[in-house]
């Protein structure tokens, strides 16, 4: 989280994101190139992913159909009942 927000910024949440697949990595016993071999994923962009969080959204979403959590990735960008909301922020009117 940000320092001065409640809400998680970018760099937080794929700072996370790293931690988990590391955490899911090695309690399954698998290292960076076996993952590689299993997942499609190249040993290059899963090294880098866990070094500076940078990969590819296919690459990610490779990694989490391998461990099995694609599901998780279900509620990202889902509708709101209310975008009316939203919608105010670009109307014209309140320009």
């Amino acid at each position: 989280m940000s320092k001065y927000s409640a809400t998680k910024t970018p760099t937080a949440v794929m700072e996370e994101l790293v931690l988990k697949v590391q955490q899911l990595r090695k309690k399954n016993g698998i290292s960076q190139l076996e993952l590689s071999k299993r997942s499609g994923v190249s040993f290059g962009s899963i090294k880098r992913f866990e070094t500076t969080g940078q990969i590819s959204l296919e690459s990610l979403l490779k990694l989490a159909y391998f461990f099995n959590r694609l599901d998780d990735f279900t509620p990202v960008f889902s509708i709101d009942a209310d975008l009316g909301s939203v919608a105010k922020l670009f109307s014209d009117k309140t320009r």
